[in-house]
């Protein structure tokens, strides 16, 4: 599975190269593109363009050297090719002449690709095919791809292409539509740590199973990246490799401390966490990278929280699970997201800072004195749900005993002003409720306002805009809510009895100063008030006034208007709105002034004492005079 530790003229020659797969058998997590190419051989259905897709170190060129020693294999093309051969050895320290490897970066221009071209018509050498794998070839010009169209659609029988790309999306569809495309999936971490265990047991090591999934998981699917890492842990250990060993060697912190720093955010204890903190940059963690894993472990902790199992963390150890869910019961989902959505803004800002140390610490107290997102959301699902039952044993009760007409008003209370947390703006949360009749706090809304008034205060410490938005938003749906649940908690007025026109006069202004600002601001436009029949109230507005007659007829506006009506007056009353007529005022004339030429006006501008003033004191000297618009 390896070669010899050393080239033919003695260098060191690195573990990427050295375990690089050499047959089909060999590629680790790309079973499905080693079935189709082994299928195609079989079938004798081997095209002439295929195009590699997928992440950096992936096994796309591997893969094109393993087609390649397959098509080439000197008893025919076979899907399981000698690798001891004279061609598969030469293709494999790519000095083949008939397989020819071509980096996409570096030739990129349209004269290489006319020397290709060129170089097509040759026949192979010794082989069967003459075989070219472009790597990166994204990177290839717009001319440079147009002049290979013609030879990519219609090769001679004995070329063969295989292209690699990490970035299919910038080769033209005209290209793409030429190839077999096969896209080449990120390998799973069980696989690279399978890749990796065998790895050290041919390097005479040994190694902790920690370990290797810590190698796994920082390769993030790539299996060169894993190798590499394990290269520099082999040569950073005694012969033995811990987890000790790689977060020393990678400068990371281990799961157990990211644990412990999320705790002490949960616990609301900033001092702790920036104390958690300052061990792990003192034990070599890079502040940067500790930003980087805390945003891995919360992407974890997000999974978990909306009941993902242990074979979904990509981050933290599968046995981290329990204590996950347990922290994640605690947080909640909402708050989970929003410290994600900090970290991440946080990253953004540590590229592009020297002092990485303080947007971390900054960072952590800003999640330290989060408020509860969880509880507010759960505090509007609860708002909005109980507002149906609360009215209905509501109306019950007063419609037994309707309130008098001269019941005394309480006093309103004022809203209460909280900081929105971003500095700049403030909540305002009305913690009054407007009951029927007695006007005592109906028993859903007072407790919910209550708690909403707490919960809003509590976000004052929060300074991230994405964060202070999702709160404030918050706040407002849980406003909302309350007045859902006020409004489906008022009284029936159908057994009152009728409005009179002498109560509706008299007691409109009481009306308006009791009833919600909104829609007193709206019914204070009305000109006044008239009952032409026992239970009908009209509001007559000015006839210029046709948007707040217009927005008083809304349901909410209109239904607020009679509530109040009743809770006043104790009297029923059915609204009707009508405007006034409007008086038209005859335009008056007024008489142009005679067109005057240029010369005279100006003369009239030269004897103004201003512009004589200005002339003067800059020497200037009037040269044109514009027409004022008007």
């Amino acid at each position: 599975m390896s070669d010899d530790h050393s080239a033919d003229n003695g260098s060191y020659v690195v573990v990427a190269r050295r375990y690089r797969p050499r047959d089909f058998t060999q590629l680790v997590g790309q079973d499905h593109v080693a079935r189709a190419l082994q299928g195609a051989i079989e079938t004798s259905r081997v095209g002439h363009a295929y195009l590699f897709t997928g992440a950096r170190g992936v096994g796309k060129t591997s893969t094109a050297r393993i087609f390649a020693k397959a098509l080439n294999h000197p008893d025919g093309p076979t899907a399981n090719p000698d690798n001891d051969s004279d061609v598969a050895q030469a293709i494999d320290s790519g000095e083949d002449v008939d397989v020819i490897e071509i980096d996409g970066a570096s030739n990129r221009g349209i004269d290489e690709i006319r020397s290709l071209r060129a170089n097509v018509g040759v026949r192979p050498s010794r082989s069967r095919y003459k075989i070219y794998i472009i790597d990166e070839v994204h990177m290839l010009t717009g001319a440079a791809f147009n002049a290979l169209l013609k030879t990519l659609e219609e090769p001679p029988e004995h070329v063969k292409f295989i292209f690699c790309t990490t970035d299919p999306e910038k080769i033209p569809i005209t290209v793409l539509s030429r190839c077999q495309r096969f896209d080449f999936a990120p390998v799973e971490s069980d696989k690279i740590v399978g890749r990796l265990r065998e790895i050290v047991e041919a390097e005479n090591n040994t190694v902790d199973d920690e370990a290797l999934e810590l190698l796994a998981r920082r390769a993030a699917g790539s299996m060169r990246d894993s190798q590499s890492l394990l290269e520099q842990v082999l040569s950073f250990s005694d012969g033995h490799l811990t987890a000790e060993h790689v977060h020393a060697m990678l400068g990371t912190a281990d799961d157990q401390r990211l644990h412990r720093l999320a705790e002490a955010m949960a616990a609301r204890d900033a001092s702790d966490a920036l104390l958690q903190i300052d061990e792990a940059i003192a034990a070599g963690v890079d502040a940067g990278r500790l930003a980087e894993q805390m945003l891995g472990y919360f992407r974890d902790l997000m999974a978990v929280a909306v009941g993902c199992e242990a074979s979904l963390m990509r981050y933290a150890a599968a046995s981290m699970h329990e204590s996950l869910s347990g922290l994640a019961r605690r947080w909640g989902l909402q708050t989970v997201l929003a410290i994600v959505g900090l970290v991440d803004e946080t990253l953004v800002r540590i590229r592009h800072s020297v002092h990485a140390r303080v947007l971390l610490e900054a960072t952590v107290i800003q999640v330290c004195h989060l408020p509860d997102l969880q509880a507010l959301s759960d505090l509007t699902a609860a708002t909005s749900g109980a507002g149906g039952k609360a009215g209905g044993e509501k109306k019950k009760r007063v419609a037994a005993s309707p309130a008098p007409a001269s019941a005394p008003s309480p006093p309103r209370n004022e809203p209460a002003e909280v900081p929105s947390g971003n500095g700049s703006a403030t909540v305002r949360v009305d913690t009054a409720s407007k009951a029927a009749g007695n006007h005592s706090a109906t028993p859903a809304s007072a407790p919910v306002a209550s708690a909403l008034a707490t919960a809003a205060t509590t976000q004052a410490a929060v300074s991230p805009s994405s964060t202070a938005t999702a709160a404030s938003a918050t706040v407002e749906q849980s406003t909302a809510a309350v007045a859902t649940a006020e409004r489906a908690s008022t009284t029936s007025i159908e057994g009152y009895p009728p409005i009179s026109s002498a109560e509706a006069k008299s007691c409109w202004p009481q009306v308006i100063q009791e009833m919600d600002p909104m829609t007193a601001t709206l019914a204070k436009a009305a000109e006044r008030v008239d009952s032409p029949e026992p239970g009908v109230l009209k509001i007559i507005f000015p006839g210029n006034s046709g948007l707040a007659m217009s927005r008083c007829q809304l349901p909410e506006h209109k239904e607020e208007i009679t509530r109040t009506v009743a809770r006043v007056t104790g009297k029923r009353a059915n609204l009707q709105f009508e405007a006034t007529e409007v008086k038209k005022v005859a335009p008056v004339a007024t008489a142009k002034p005679k067109n005057r030429n240029r010369m005279q006006r100006m003369r009239e501008i030269q004897a103004n004492p201003l512009v004589q003033s200005c002339v003067e004191l800059l020497g200037a000297e009037i040269v044109r005079v514009d027409t004022p618009r008007g």
